[in-house]
Formats: C-alpha cells, structure tokens, sequence
C-alpha cells in the first residue's frame, strides 16, 4: 500500500501541474471566478489522474471503465468539495491583515494545502472503493 501512495502521490504531481496551470490561465488571463477557476482545474487533473492511476498506480483491468471512472470523479467531486471549503476557510475565514488577505501568493499556498489534505482522502477512497 506504500509503494501505491507513493505512485499514488506522483500521479497526483502530475494532477497538480495540470491543476495549477489550468486555474491559473483561466483565473488570471481569462478572469474566470477564483473559484469556479479552482473547481475546473480540479476536475481537469481528476481526469487525468484517473487514467494514470488505472493504468499505473491500481493496474485496473476492470472492464466496467465508465462505472470505475464515475465512481473515482465522484470521489473527486467530494473531494473538490473538500478542496473548496479548506480554501474557503483560508481564504475568508482566517483573520490576517488586509495586505496579506490581497495576496496572490495567499491564494496559490491555500489551494496547495487544501490539495495536500485532498490527496489522502482521494487515495483511500480510491483503494477501498474504486479499485478495491
């Protein structure tokens, strides 16, 4: 189970570039939402974390595809709600000084945390349930 958290975590690496880079362009340059920006990068990685977990880190050979990438989105889905509360809280909840509430540095080392705490949930879910 190690071994898998491991190939798990590296997976969700990649899931993180994929993440930070798709709400960066849509929050920065094409001035989306911070949140909706947040939960389409997050659906986006969970996308493509599905497919290298199936194929690398769970080595699924299930044959009911849609039913075991429905199940690893809705785990996702639960997770980017996590996700979003954890940032929520960070973001609007913790009391800091205007000029560090205005930080976009703020924003970006809130979504990493709130993506850390994810990342556990995501990877039991996924090994008691998805590909169990």
């Amino acid at each position: 189970m190690i071994e898998q958290f491991l190939i798990f975590a590296l997976v969700g690496l990649s899931g993180l570039f994929v993440d930070f880079l798709v709400t960066w362009v849509l929050k920065e340059r094409v001035s989306i939402n911070k949140y909706i920006a947040n939960s389409i990068g997050f659906l986006t990685a969970a996308t493509s974390n599905y497919y290298l977990n199936r194929i690398w880190t769970f080595s699924s050979i299930d044959p009911e595809i849609a039913r075991e990438y429905l199940t690893f989105l809705g785990i996702s889905v639960i997770g980017l709600a996590i996700n979003t509360l954890i940032l929520y809280i960070l973001l609007e909840q913790v009391k800091l000084p205007a000029f560090a509430r205005e930080s976009k540095l703020r924003f970006y080392l809130s979504k990493l945390a709130a993506t850390a705490f994810v990342t556990i949930w995501n990877f039991f879910m996924n090994f008691f349930i998805t590909f169990s």
